[in-house]
This record gives structure tokens, sequence and C-alpha cells, in this order.
């Protein structure tokens, strides 16, 4: 994989070059073998000796590597011509509690462990492709503050976590381009009405899970009774997958949408002043689950037009998407092992943690574009002699194709590297078996460039 790093890290303003240089190899050291201890991704001593140094160097800012990757995510945007860019949010939290010695850490939702807390918006194609982080925000709760939830409602929205939700959109904003609409998707912990009413640019858009039964201007005067009453548009085919306990199954929802103005809460101040705030209500519903199991009823608030059954479907299949950012939280705990790492201070979890989320978007990447793009070719996702070693070994053969093979092929070999079989019911490979597989991807293109040198170039 060597070469992306060096571009997605281009713009990367650490102060110095020597340790921009590091933290590229360190990138590649550890995308080349995810899920590994750092000291088999770097390989030896000396390498592993230098990334901890990287993370411990208060000279690199944490920021200064996200804001690197970042601009990749911009320039990816920008290259692809999309004319709608999905940006979902979610919050996670690292919990380091087993880590006794590390520094400067705060309490987690549990108030018994500590740790970090994790806010990450990720952009996403309209296909489902995620592009990159475009804003995280990493925070350590205060131990004064423990237990103080008395009278949450009498504090400003800006006083409380829950700021992170419109911290993080008016960052997205500020950083894409003009020309794509931008829609912020999140799940019912952004049901704020302060996001609602906050002024947004020309495209910026919001696609929120309702989780507050909210006051309308509407003769039932309640928004949920005021959606039940709208007439059913139609159904949808959804494919729900697997989480915790709950097997994967397919999903028929019953939709219906309608156009409200939502009121003020009671406790916002000056309320009476302020105008009802106009959104569309997408209400997708599964009418007739399997016996013992509780059926999914998700209810949507859109600032985008809604005025037909195509409408209100996109809503659905675009709010499906907002599962890539809990993958992306999953695959920086479980497969990058972050909450393995053996660090003394928040500060170098940070800067890890700023490392790894380039890790973690690479592998989603792959797994995704695989899918959406499966013809695209796989030479822009890895270098000539990992395409060559990889087709060799699955084929069985000396002789590498004069083409590289497509994104599906490739992922597809890399995954059955990882363990996956490939059944006709398996469906498509996961990020963890495509994690597993290019571990082993690095070992046999190592083999495959030390055997195909010759005794010159070894020399």
């Amino acid at each position: 994989m060597e070469g992306w790093a060096t571009e997605e890290l281009r713009s990367a303003q650490l102060g110095d070059s020597r340790l921009r240089g590091r933290l590229v190899k360190l990138v590649e050291d550890l995308a080349t073998q995810p899920g590994v201890s750092v000291a088999k991704a770097c390989g030896n001593w000396a390498a592993t000796k230098g990334a901890y140094r990287f993370w411990s160097s208060e000279q690199v800012e944490a920021s200064a590597i996200r804001q690197a990757h970042v601009d990749g995510t911009v320039r990816r945007i920008e290259a692809s011509g999309e004319d709608t860019i999905l940006v979902v949010q979610d919050t996670t939290e690292l919990d380091y509690t087993a880590h006794q010695r590390t520094k400067g850490l705060g309490f987690l939702d549990c108030p018994t462990r500590q740790g970090l807390k994790v806010h990450s918006a990720l952009a996403v194609s309209a296909q489902g492709v995620p592009l990159g982080l475009i804003h995280q925000k990493v925070w350590v709760r205060d131990v004064a503050t423990k237990g103080k939830s008395a009278q949450r409602q009498q504090r400003k929205t800006v006083d409380k976590e829950s700021q992170r939700w419109l911290t993080a959109q008016e960052a997205t904003l500020a950083s894409l381009p003009a020309g794509p609409a931008v829609v912020t998707i999140a799940d019912q912990e952004a049901d704020i009405y302060d996001l609602f009413r906050a002024p947004r640019r020309a495209g910026g858009e919001l696609l929120i899970r309702v989780s507050h039964d909210r006051r309308v201007e509407h003769e039932e005067q309640y928004l949920w009774a005021a959606i039940e009453r709208a007439p059913v548009a139609g159904t949808l085919e959804v494919a729900l997958g697997r989480a915790g306990d709950r097997q994967p199954r397919q999903l028929v929802l019953t939709v219906r949408f309608a156009t409200l103005s939502i009121l003020p809460p009671r406790h916002y101040p000056q309320r009476a002043l302020l105008p009802p705030v106009m959104v569309q209500l997408v209400l997708a519903q599964e009418e007739n689950p399997p016996a013992g199991v509780e059926g999914v009823c998700w209810l949507l608030l859109t600032t985008l037009p809604v005025s037909s059954l195509a409408e209100a479907v996109r809503m659905v299949h675009w709010y499906c998407f907002r599962w890539l950012v809990e993958r992306y939280h999953f695959v920086l705990k479980s497969g990058c092992g972050l909450e393995e790492l053996q660090l003394e201070t928040a500060a170098r979890i940070e800067r890890a943690l700023a490392t790894y989320c380039i890790v973690a978007w690479r592998l989603l990447w792959l797994t995704y574009a695989a899918r959406r793009h499966p013809q695209l070719s796989c030479a822009g996702a890895l270098e000539l002699t990992e395409w060559q070693a990889l087709y060799c070994f699955t084929r069985k053969t000396k002789l590498p194709p004069d083409h590289p093979p497509t994104m599906q092929e490739a992922v597809l070999w890399i995954a059955k590297l990882g363990g996956f079989l490939a059944r006709r019911h398996d469906g498509e490979p996961g990020v963890k078996v495509i994690w597993r597989g290019l571990q082993r991807l690095n070992d046999i293109a190592a083999t495959w460039r030390l055997l195909r040198s010759s005794p010159m170039e070894a020399t």
C-alpha cells in the first residue's frame, strides 16, 4: 500500500519534514497489517520505538494529523463530482479503565469507567462509500461534573455535550466545497431543537431520527399523532444488518410522510417570540414483524423536500448509511485495537487515535468501494506487487496478468485470505475478514517481491 499514505497526508503540517515522514511510514505500516500489535506492524525495534516517540512528541498536534486526513477527504469529494454528500455523525467512547497508570482520562457513560469521548463526522457518498473523516471532537469529562446532571434542561445547548452535534455540522459545512448538497445524518441523540433552527448555508440539510414527541402546528398538537394521521404512501424493502444478538433480515416498511411546523420546547427561552421551524417527517414502520421480534420504526425529520414516495424512500435509504459511522468506530476499536495501546497520557492516545483514524477509513473504504463500484480497477487500492502477488497466490500461477483485477475480485480474494468462505449464502465480505486478509497479503507480497527480484537488484 506504499504511496497512498503519502498522497493522503501531503498537506500535513507538523513543523518538521522528518515528523511528516514518520507519520506516513507509520500509517503505511499500520494499514498494511491492521489488527496486529504496533511492534509487529512496524516490523523491527527501531520503527516501533519511532512510532511511540512520535505519539509521545509534544511537537505533534493530533489536530494537525486529523486536518491532513480531512484535506484528503475534501480532495476526494471534489474529484468525485458527487452532487450530494452525506455526513454521518455518531459518538463513541474509548475505555482505558484497565490502564490504571494512564493520566488525563475522564469518566465515561458508566461513571466507574474511564477514558475518552469521541464524536466523529464521516463523509459518505450517496451510494454508501466512505470518503473519509470530515470532523472529529475528542474530549475528557471533568470529574468535578460527575453526577451533576440536575437542571440539565435549564442549561443552554452550548454549555452541554449536545453542542457537539451543532459544532460538527458547522465544521462540516465550513470544510466542504460549496457545490454539492451536504446532508447531516444522525441518530436520536441529535434530536435537538437548536440544531433544527441553527443557520445553515445553502445546500446544508438535516436528516435526523426523531426522539422527542414535539409540539407541532397541527390539530393533533403532537408530532407522533400528526404523522400517524398521514396516509400510507407505499412500502419499501430494507435489509437489516446484524447487530449484537440481532440476526440480519429483510424488512417490509410502510411509509408515511408529511410537512409539519415544530414549535419551540416549553423550557426554551423567549419561546413565544420564535417562529415555528418547518420540516418534513418520514415514518417508516414495520407493521408485521416476525413473532417475538420488536418491529422496526423509524421516524425521520429532514429539511429536504419530501413530496413523493420516491423522495421519502430516498430519506430512508440515506438514513441506513448512518450505520457506517458505527462500523468506523468498530474498526477503530476492534480492528485497530486502539483500546489495547499502552500509552501513558490522554494526549498520546489522541495522537494515536488521529493516526488510526486514517487506517480505519482505508479499511472501510476498501470494503464498501468493492460493493458499490465492483468493476473499478484495484490499482487505486493496491500497489503493483500487491495485486500481482494476490492474483498469482489465489490463482496458483507464476504469471500475473497485464491488467489489474477489479476491486470486487481483489477484495474478495483478500477476504478469503482472512477466512471468508464465499458460500452462496454468505453475502458480501465484511471489514473484519478484510483486515485479517490484509495481514496475510502483506507477507505474501513481501515474499513475492523477494522472489521476483533479480540477483543484481538483491545486492
